[in-house]
């Protein structure tokens, strides 16, 4: 992984916060891939719909353990096996203003519902189809996984600590690896950012220089 193609942890911020989502790379030990994370309070049909389309569909929204209490989100299951932890709760819809609950549109309604602060375990149906994650309170300190990270960039961006992750895929179905994240990423001038960037000192990645700020644009092609 180069340190000088990754973007900075301000540069992200500023992303999320303007709808646009980051494409965050974990270490290539561990699972070796990238997700896109979209902010969850701000997802909007067109990027979850671009998110959708560059990974397998399979869209996940990571949330703090408090969040997932409050909305009476249980575990899916009493004994976790996944081999990285992941806490995956009951899936859900939101209850109004969605159709099937499949499409781009209905998922960015749920996520949104999941990040409001005014919404309560009323708002949703179980099962559905998008599924929350329990993020670990203690971070990407605990657990340097996607769920914690996601859940940390959006609460940096000042937003409700409540995101929307896809695993990276490439058009074959493989695993997108770091340089062709990377090359997507510049496609669409989007941020690339390290997870374990988020565990330092200072929110420059080495070798970097300073970027501007990203716009507000809907998602091109490619």
């Amino acid at each position: 992984m180069s340190a000088s193609r990754l973007s900075t942890v301000a540069e992200a911020v500023t992303a999320l916060r303007a709808g646009r989502p980051v494409l965050v790379v974990d270490d290539e030990g561990r699972e070796n891939e990238g997700d896109v994370v979209l902010a969850a309070a701000l997802a909007s049909p067109e990027w979850v719909a671009w998110t959708v389309r560059h990974t397998s569909g399979y869209l996940c929204v990571p949330l703090t353990g408090e969040l997932a209490d409050r909305l009476r989100l249980p575990l899916m299951v009493e004994t976790n096996e996944d081999a990285l932890g992941t806490a995956y709760t009951v899936s859900v819809d939101a209850r109004e203003g969605v159709g099937t609950g499949i499409s781009a549109a209905d998922r960015a309604r749920t996520a949104r519902v999941l990040a409001d602060p005014a919404s309560g375990p009323a708002d949703l149906v179980r099962p559905g189809h998008v599924l929350p994650l329990r993020a670990r309170p203690g971070g990407v300190a605990e657990r340097p996984g996607h769920t914690e990270a996601a859940v940390e960039l959006c609460t940096r961006a000042g937003l409700p600590p409540v995101a929307v992750i896809g695993e990276l895929v490439q058009d074959g179905g493989d695993l997108m690896r770091f340089d062709e994240i990377c090359a997507l990423a510049e496609r669409h001038a989007l941020p690339v950012l390290a997870i374990a960037q988020l565990l330092g000192p200072t929110d420059r990645a080495p070798g970097s220089t300073a970027g501007g700020t990203v716009p507000a644009a809907g998602p091109g092609r490619g």
